[in-house]
């Protein structure tokens, strides 16, 4: 009789938070330690400026640890570099579709708690609950914006998404599984039209070909002609849509 083999676990993370001292201010530190790490790999957050450490389960918690402290002038510059952030409130000014948009406070009941008029956008009720309206009002319209475009370019492939969902990244703005769900960034809605059309095309492509392969990227000239332009944005202006909160 043959014995089965034995099944191969899954990878096991440890996920553990310190703070550091980086110039003088307490800085959070997010340890990640995987088994299938191969190096030491260190992000910082342009929002909230924590540190995100990845380091090889066998370095240990405090080898990542002292990893960081070592690069503490790098974490410097990247927290001061870092785009500040615009409240979504009134008075600020927001790229609302690429297009500059002021938000004002309703002085009068309108068709919805928040609504569009010409270049600016109103907001209802007491300043306290602006930030959530506002955020809610932009995530719909990303929504609206996402499955219009993705599944013209499904049909346009001759393959469509099984669902289409939002979410909130720091450094992915899309994302397609093997299950054809694509998944995007609700702050596309502050980028330019031909950027969010790009970021769209790129994750309905690979309804296609799951690499990035030349079939794929032939697929992604067929269905927008922006794509070094829009890659070009995102280096360079990515960050900035991570301000708005």
């Amino acid at each position: 009789m043959l014995k089965k083999k034995p099944k191969r676990k899954a990878a096991k993370l440890s996920l553990t938070r310190e703070l550091l001292a980086i110039d003088g201010e307490k800085v959070a530190v997010n340890v990640r330690l995987n088994p299938r790490a191969r190096r030491m790999v260190m992000r910082v957050n342009p929002v909230s400026g924590e540190v995100t450490v990845t380091a090889p389960a066998r370095a240990g918690r405090a080898a990542a640890l002292a990893f960081v402290r070592g690069e503490t002038a790098w974490v410097s510059r990247q927290r001061a570099s870092a785009p500040k952030p615009v409240a979504l409130a009134p008075g600020s000014l927001v790229p609302f579709l690429g297009t500059a948009h002021r938000i004002r406070a309703a002085v009068e009941k309108g068709p919805a708690p928040v609504w569009r008029d010409g270049d600016e956008i109103f907001v209802t009720g007491g300043a306290e609950y602006a930030a959530r309206r506002l955020a809610d009002f932009f995530k719909r319209e990303a929504r609206k914006s996402f499955e219009a475009s993705a599944m013209a370019y499904g049909r346009q492939l001759g393959v469509m998404p099984s669902r289409i969902t939002l979410r909130d990244t720091a450094s992915r703005w899309g994302s397609c599984s093997s299950a054809r769900s694509l998944s995007f960034s609700w702050r596309l809605i502050f980028a330019p039209d031909y950027v969010r059309d790009y970021v769209v095309a790129h994750e309905a492509a690979h309804l296609k070909e799951m690499n990035h392969g030349p079939r794929f990227w032939a697929h992604v000239e067929t269905l927008t002609p922006h794509a070094r332009r829009a890659r070009k944005w995102l280096r360079e202006n990515g960050r900035n849509l991570l301000r708005y909160n």
